[in-house]
């Protein structure tokens, strides 16, 4: 839910703090520079502070540039008027695939990461709407998926994200304008998030993509063990049984991914795992790595309509069995694992 408190805490104080800092930060540049010079010698690390400040830098240049920008939009669009017409949403496609190629150019440069994709191609990519079911773990992962959609794949994501991320200004404005819908993992009483989600994958064209993440946030040890005794608590234990086996991801939460197959009877099926940064789960962890020096593995799987039983049972094992493949996959795949 977007309260009217929340949303104007978001737009009228965030997105201004924002800006200023930006500001703030390119006219007292040459003191930070200076400063993360100096200490990244003492650091352990190749130039940490250094690439953490360049990296903070253009996040917070790109924030600033594309609040300018969705403004610029929203008055030629008459004031708001037009600015979810199919004309603007494939301007703010655009505009969202062009920052991501500029961000993830810099994300390789500076901190010398990788992607590699196995899969299908986009020769190999269904004709028509696609529904991508995604697993959940390390820093940005979402990002590099809308990526690889937009600029690999050719697609416009409708993508289903924790209202979490509404509290970043830019996120939270282009998100309003094309088709998305922030959701809370644990919904408040009388929410009803499935029928949200159903109308967000209702009349898929053929170049979108419908993006779910069914685990419903990123992995950690914790969120498996509560994940586990939800299950148990609600009287599934052969289910549970099924999700203690499974040590890299959490147990999928299949009512988004019912509601959407039913609301989408003509999209094929996309899964998708990665891993790479998946062990990455502080703050502190982060800091660590720098620079990275990592390698992101995607692996694609395509399930065509047929593949996919009918029924609500049928269907929450066969999500069931395609996360046990997913969380093999990523034991034969991980960074750790034994060659």
């Amino acid at each position: 839910m977007n309260h009217p408190l929340v949303w104007a805490l978001r737009r009228l104080v965030v997105a201004p703090l924002v800006i200023a800092l930006t500001v703030v930060l390119w006219v007292t540049l040459p003191l930070w520079v200076f400063g993360a010079a100096a200490l990244s010698p003492i650091l352990p690390g190749r130039w940490r502070a250094l690439r953490l400040l360049w990296v903070v830098i253009v996040y917070l240049s790109f924030e600033t540039l594309l609040l300018a920008v969705l403004l610029g939009l929203w008055l030629a669009s008459g004031f708001g008027w037009k600015i979810r017409s199919p004309y603007f949403a494939g301007i703010h496609y655009d505009l969202v695939q062009g920052t991501l190629i500029v961000f993830f150019r810099e994300a390789r440069r500076v901190l010398a990461l990788r992607i590699r994709t196995d899969g299908p191609h986009p020769p190999r990519m269904p004709a028509g709407p696609v529904l991508v079911m995604c697993r959940h773990a390390g820093p940005g992962d979402s990002f590099i998926l809308m990526y690889a959609l937009l600029h690999w794949y050719h697609r416009e994501p409708r993508v289903v994200l924790k209202n979490t991320l509404a509290w970043d200004p830019a996120i939270d404005v282009i998100l309003r304008r094309i088709p998305a819908s922030f959701i809370s993992p644990n919904p408040a009483a009388g929410e009803d998030l499935e029928s949200q989600i159903a109308a967000l994958a209702s009349g898929l064209d053929r170049n979108d993509a419908f993006v779910i993440f069914p685990e419903g946030g990123n992995f950690t040890p914790s969120r498996r063990d509560k994940a586990i005794a939800r299950l148990r608590k609600l009287g599934l234990e052969r289910m549970a049984r099924r999700a203690e086996k499974m040590t890299h991801v959490l147990a999928p939460r299949p009512g988004g991914v019912l509601a959407a197959l039913d609301a989408a009877p003509e999209a094929d099926v996309l899964m998708v795992a990665h891993t790479g940064l998946d062990h990455l789960v502080t703050v502190s962890d982060l800091w660590r790595e720098l620079p990275m020096d990592k390698q992101i593995t995607m692996r694609w799987w395509q399930v065509s309509r047929a593949e996919i039983p009918e029924g609500r049972e049928a269907r929450i094992d066969w999500l069931f069995g395609w996360w046990e493949r997913v969380d093999d996959w990523i034991e034969e795949n991980r960074a750790d694992a034994p060659s």
